[in-house]
């Protein structure tokens, strides 16, 4: 089925209806894509319109007399250095010298179009509008350079900063103190723009440093953490029992009075709801805040989730997949009732992972000023135009009265797309009247995260008188992010009966060519009114993958057949698993491909005794923007103990055109650590309607001398880009459970895996 999500939503790359703009401003030529009518009016030059800024470009870069490139970025950086990979896509097609390439992370404002960080769609969404950005700059540079020299401009061409002819030469510097740029490229002649073929290429897919390393190494980056504004005081949230419902009854600030700096509290109303029973502590220092709200004493009357604990969530899941009734459609194929009732046998199985946390280095917060009218709110976000708009209903000011500066971020991972942490800053700084720098604790950032929902998914294959494999049925029930965050984004079901969170339904609609194929989306209400649930890095595919992949295995096992075999034989491209352009070209081909490859990869490796390597496949982020990708897990199993250690990860991997290899090796390096640590390791169960385990001494991610070898293959490819921040999370934790199911014969079906579940099987 089609369904729009929130990247076709709000698309802000099309360049259907959009011009391109070259022009001459203060010395300097400017470029952007600007809408084809504006308020300008087709009468105003591109150098007049560019001066005025009577446009809303979505692209905007700049070169100086000197030769410098500097290129605006509207996305979050975050340690995924994606500045330098969206660079680099202009600067190539641009012919610059990256040593003279800079970035800026622009704040907020109309012109730059609908900000968002997510979903590993920045490279997908960018390329091809960054692309023809690069290659009409180009074209202008070299058609005001072919005047200068003299020359034909089809004997110029383009190289390192520079356009050349014959035996001359002129630098992008000189050309624009030199000559006279007053352009306008049309929808139609920039869809036509000639872009480089792959072999031409000399920046995307090349080795480079990234453009945020050295500050970030000399001290210099700035992180929402690190603002300081004068005359600002400091303040520290007291988070109520419950996300929903609590309200203050009573503050006694007798001991809180005696804490050096301490200044006062404020219960905060909140117009836009999204914080309910908040009390904030103010400080002249951080020290002083964290102090007097740990002496100040609250009471409250709880909200009605505050005896909700993870197994009544979980209980719940169970009861919601069982029921046919419940949740709608997702996915239809074939006709599975009848299928069903032909089958000769069936098995069943029910997966579950348990809730999980964000746990960014750099714990949530902001800092707030007002101006003359107009809120300045300094932090770091991924998804400002979801955010600004709720800052703004909170202040209960128009979206034009409010500014989102944007700093780096120390973690994102999804956290910080919905920045619901900076409602309590500005609500704090307009109850005082000063600028406000509110700050959370360890334990309160994990208090108040959008942690990842616990989950239930159950699945049911049927088998024909022959053993053959018939047909599949999968039933998911989570919290849904995006019901409670963005709920315009939800499409109806196939049904017609509720609306779905893609995002908590990706991946159940996976490349196998299945004859009968249904699936069933279901929103567990307890979760939802329980805690806000949050878009942890792969959203539910890190559930619903965990469970698809494990029963996979399941059904290899019951028809007698070679995982991977078994695998491939599904993995055929036939029908709706053929992909589409650009983005899945070659569709189910191209992950049998990445799995064959990793067979032949890992079929002459020695094994000890009691270990095994475990096979899992994914196509994440979704199957609009599939990142193709295979994993083995060699793993042990200590038979004593049931002690897991991962040995080995070994994943081969096709994006497309890897456009920055740095920043691709480190994302999937990252998302695979991350995948075996949410594997083994985290979990912080809901005890009395909150997460229970808040810092390091009880939260336990996985610990450097736990880290396995990563072995990491990208295929060549010239296939379009694809993202690759979230997928490599998703395909640890079936890999290693499929592992250990070949070492003792345990079929494990929680998150995390424990040496207690094998010991105990």
């Amino acid at each position: 089925m089609t369904m729009k999500n929130i990247k076709d939503a709000k698309n802000n790359v099309s360049l259907s209806r959009r011009r391109f703009l070259v022009g001459t401003v203060s010395g300097s030529l400017l470029m952007a894509f600007a809408p084809l009518v504006s308020a300008a009016g087709l009468s105003k030059s591109p150098q007049e319109t560019l001066k005025n800024k009577l446009f809303s470009p979505t692209v905007w870069f700049e070169i100086n007399p000197l030769g410098e490139i500097n290129i605006n970025i509207a996305k979050a950086e975050m340690g995924q250095h994606v500045g330098t990979a969206l660079a680099r896509v202009v600067a190539d097609e641009l012919g610059a010298d990256w040593s003279k390439v800079s970035i800026t992370h622009v704040d907020t404002d109309p012109k730059w179009g609908y900000m968002v960080t997510g979903g590993s769609w920045s490279v997908f969404q960018s390329f091809k509008p960054l692309s023809q950005a690069g290659a009409a700059g180009r074209i202008a540079l070299i058609e005001a350079a072919a005047k200068i020299l003299n020359c034909p401009v089809e004997e110029c061409s383009v190289e390192n900063g520079a356009v050349l002819c014959k035996e001359s030469s002129i630098s992008f510097g000189d050309i624009v103190a030199k000559g006279t740029f007053n352009r306008t490229f049309t929808p139609e002649e920039i869809n036509a723009l000639p872009l480089k073929p792959a072999s031409k290429r000399t920046l995307v897919g090349k080795p480079s440093s990234a453009l945020d390393i050295p500050a970030k190494t000399n001290g210099s980056a700035v992180y929402g953490i690190d603002i300081e504004l004068k005359g600002m005081v400091y303040a520290r949230p007291i988070i109520p029992p419950t996300r929903y419902g609590s309200k203050v009854t009573n503050v006694d600030d007798s001991a809180a009075q005696k804490v050096k700096g301490y200044l006062g509290y404020h219960i905060l109303q909140d117009p836009s709801d999204n914080i309910q029973g908040w009390v904030a502590v103010e400080a002249d220092t951080y020290y002083g805040a964290i102090k007097a709200a740990d002496a100040l004493e609250v009471s409250y009357k709880a909200g009605k989730t505050a005896k909700v604990s993870e197994d009544d969530i979980l209980k719940e899941g169970a009861r919601l997949v069982a029921d046919e009734s419940e949740g709608g459609l997702f996915v239809d194929d074939g006709d599975f009732v009848a299928a069903s009732d032909k089958a000769a046998n069936t098995i069943d199985a029910v997966y579950r992972t348990h809730t999980a946390l964000h746990f960014a280095l750099e714990p949530v917060n902001a800092t707030v000023e007002e101006k003359d009218g107009h809120w300045h709110v300094y932090t770091g976000n991924q998804w400002q135009s979801l955010t600004l708009p709720a800052i703004a209903k909170a202040l209960q000011v128009s979206d034009e009265n409010v500014v989102m500066h944007q700093q780096y971020l120390g973690g994102g991972f999804g956290r910080r797309l919905f920045g619901d942490y900076a409602i309590p800053a500005v609500l704090t700084a307009k109850a005082i009247g000063k600028p406000v720098k509110m700050v959370f604790t360890r334990e309160d950032d994990s208090r108040f995260d959008q942690p990842r929902s616990p989950s239930v998914v159950s699945f049911k294959a049927l088998f024909d008188q022959n053993n053959k494999f018939t047909g599949m049925e999968h039933a998911l029930a989570a919290g849904w992010p995006t019901l409670t965050m963005a709920p315009g984004f939800m499409p109806e079901s196939l049904d017609k009966k509720i609306r779905v969170d893609l995002l908590s339904t990706s991946g159940a609609d996976h490349w196998y060519s299945m004859e009968n194929h249904r699936i069933r989306a279901i929103n567990n209400k307890l979760a939802q009114q329980t805690i806000l649930p949050g878009w942890l890095r792969s959203v539910g595919q890190g559930w619903i993958i965990w469970g698809l992949e494990s029963f996979i295995d399941e059904i290899a096992h019951q028809v007698k057949a070679d995982p991977i075999d078994f695998r491939l034989s599904m993995l055929d491209g036939l029908g709706k698993q053929a992909g589409k352009a650009p983005e899945s070209v070659g569709g189910a081909k191209r992950l049998a491909n990445v799995l064959t490859i990793l067979k032949q990869k890992t079929k002459n490796v020695k094994l000890a005794e009691n270990e095994a390597i475990g096979v899992a496949v994914s196509a994440g982020q979704e199957r609009t923007m599939p990142a193709w990708m295979a994993c083995a897990a060699q793993v042990h199993v200590e038979p004593s103990s049931g002690k897991i250690t991962v040995k080995k990860l070994t994943m081969i991997v096709d994006a497309g055109v890897i456009v920055h290899p740095d920043g691709a090796l480190a994302q999937v390096q990252g998302s695979m650590l991350w995948g075996t640590s949410l594997a083994l390791h985290e979990q912080s169960p809901i005890e009395n309607g909150q997460v229970s385990n808040l810092n390091l001494n009880t939260y336990s991610p996985l610990r450097m001398n736990d880290v396995p070898e990563l072995d990491i293959e990208f295929v060549e490819s010239e296939e379009f880009p694809v993202g690759l921040g979230e997928p490599g999370v998703v395909s640890i934790a079936p890999a290693i459970a499929n592992a250990i199911f070949q070492i003792t014969g345990v079929r494990v079906r929680d998150l995390p895996i424990t040496s207690a579940a094998i010991k105990n099987a």
